[in-house]
């Protein structure tokens, strides 16, 4: 599916930074930036990418903090009570 046909399906731009413990020097924290589309609060997309994690890579997660935003939303429209005419 297209970046668009997700935003209007109520998908928003979600971002996460994890920070892990580096697995060679584990008093060492390091950052890793994600970036997708997901549905927002529950974030199964995410779940499903920091279990791929936990299950798969060896450099234990030290936190994990989360960002959206709708970058597709209703347009917002302002009347005004005033009208002007042009030749």
């Amino acid at each position: 599916m297209g970046d668009i046909s997700l935003m209007l399906q109520g998908y928003q731009l979600t971002t996460a930074e994890i920070v892990y413990h580096l697995p060679d020097y584990p008093e060492l924290l390091q950052s890793y930036i994600w970036q997708d589309y997901d549905l927002a609060p529950k974030y199964p997309v995410l779940k499903k990418f920091l279990h791929f994690w936990e299950s798969s890579l060896e450099g234990k997660m030290h936190s994990v903090m989360i960002s959206s935003k709708p970058l597709l939303s209703p347009a917002e429209c302002a009347y005004f009570a005033s009208e002007w005419k042009i030749h």
